[in-house]
């Protein structure tokens, strides 16, 4: 399965390539010389231009099978999707327009799933307590006093953000009504000032059960927030396994994410059971890993039946 040429059964996000390669054409003949049928447009710091990408398609037979909205754009600390639940109006509605020119991406090239990611609360004061948390985190570890302060902090951060989350979803119910044959599906963010936490995602899929809005799972985000003393990767794939859209695939080990699977901590043999055969995977790991590390990555997938 790590030889070339050889068909795998993954997506391969584009977040993967950083500024290795710089056109989308590269990008997805590189993803198919690595066996991928299919891609995720990912978030990047200098996303490269789709132009060309038709004629790639027809070459290849590669298929986009997910975007992760703000792909279209740098890669900044507030990507489009997270301001969907903002408390002003206008960055509500630049979030908006942001994520109609996605959709509008995505159905141009038959992508049939819009990947939306957390929202942090907006209050400057658990913004600063977010970050004081995070220090404690790193220096102290996951002793009982700090992971008890940062459930009551997630706990408090909830209630702030209980407006924030009636305006994503208002904003979501719009967004279906625009585009009723599109998927879109929610990811939690890492912060723990993400109202999108383990409570608010239920109501929110709750919320929107009619409007067929999705759950994404990151086994990467996850496996940090369930160091911290948060709820872990059985408890969201658990709960919100029925509304189960996608899983980004990637490792962790102390502070460091988007490791590629096999080289941290996550318990991939318990992530297996919960994830169903039908649902997307897609290998995204962070672009200083090279084409030796994606191939790795695959194998070790591929051996647990992932």
């Amino acid at each position: 399965m790590t030889q070339p040429g050889i068909p795998n059964e993954y997506s391969l996000s584009t977040s993967c390539y950083g500024s290795r390669l710089r056109t989308i054409e590269d990008q997805a003949f590189a993803a198919v010389a690595m066996g991928f049928r299919r891609l995720e447009l990912g978030l990047s710091e200098s996303p490269v231009p789709l132009n060309g990408f038709e004629e790639t398609r027809r070459e290849t037979g590669i298929s986009v099978a997910s975007m992760v909205c703000g792909c279209l754009n740098p890669r900044s600390e507030h990507m489009s999707g997270t301001r969907l639940g903002s408390l002003k109006e206008d960055l509500r509605e630049r979030a908006l327009i942001s994520v109609r020119r996605h959709v509008s991406v995505a159905q141009q090239y038959g992508c049939p799933v819009v990947i939306l990611r957390g929202c942090a609360v907006e209050n400057a004061d658990l913004e600063r307590e977010a970050g004081v948390l995070d220090g404690r985190l790193a220096e102290e570890g996951t002793t009982d006093e700090v992971a008890g302060d940062i459930r009551d902090f997630v706990g408090r951060v909830e209630k702030k953000g209980q407006r924030q989350v009636e305006h994503l979803c208002r904003s979501l119910h719009g967004l279906h009504q625009s585009f009723p044959e599109v998927q879109f599906a929610l990811e939690p963010g890492v912060g723990f000032n993400d109202i999108l936490n383990f409570e608010a995602m239920g109501w929110v899929l709750t919320d929107l059960a009619r409007q067929g809005v999705g759950y994404w799972h990151d086994t990467g985000t996850i496996h940090l927030r369930e160091q911290a003393g948060l709820p872990g990767q059985g408890d969201w794939l658990e709960a919100y396994g029925d509304r189960l859209q996608g899983v980004h695939l990637q490792d962790a080990a102390g502070e460091e994410a988007a490791m590629p699977p096999g080289l941290g901590e996550i318990d991939f043999r318990r992530v297996a059971e919960y994830i169903p055969e039908s649902v997307e995977k897609v290998v995204e790991i962070d672009p200083r890993h090279g084409r030796a590390e994606i191939l790795g990555a695959v194998q070790f997938l591929v051996d647990l039946s992932i």
